[in-house]
């Protein structure tokens, strides 16, 4: 994020989130990148491979806080999350408390629906995402 001082206002350069081009089972291939990943996490500016290890990640609990946290310290500020195509991926519920608490509004959809409603607000929005490419 570039940060410029003029006569007293803080003026942030807004970086768009990456378009999702395409999904297909066990991919997801990310604008600018030419390689697909897994799973990914989308944010202003970037993304990358969303490695559920990380965090101890599972479909039950599901989604944990700790793997939205980057996505925060990114400058999202409307979180998208996927369940995935089936939505057996669960989210749990600290998770939306989390977010909420935060100020942060957070909509869960399975993947289709994730990738499209994400690229809408890619658009115009400061909006992070996690992408589950299967189950």
């Amino acid at each position: 994020m570039f940060i410029d001082k003029l006569e007293g206002l803080i003026l942030i350069e807004n970086k768009k989130s990456p378009r999702i081009i395409k999904t297909s089972w066990g991919q997801i291939f990310v604008e600018g990148k030419s390689n697909p990943f897994k799973d990914v996490k989308l944010y202003p500016g970037g993304c990358r491979e969303w490695d559920w290890r990380e965090t101890g990640t599972d479909h039950k609990p599901g989604i944990q806080p700790a793997d939205v946290e980057e996505l925060l310290e990114k400058g999202s500020q409307i979180i998208v999350l996927s369940r995935g195509v089936y939505g057996r991926l669960k989210v749990a519920p600290d998770t939306l408390d989390y977010l909420r608490d935060r100020g942060i509004k957070v909509e869960v959809f399975k993947t289709p629906q994730a990738v499209k409603h994400y690229n809408q607000l890619s658009e115009s929005e400061n909006v992070g995402a996690l992408i589950h490419s299967t189950c």
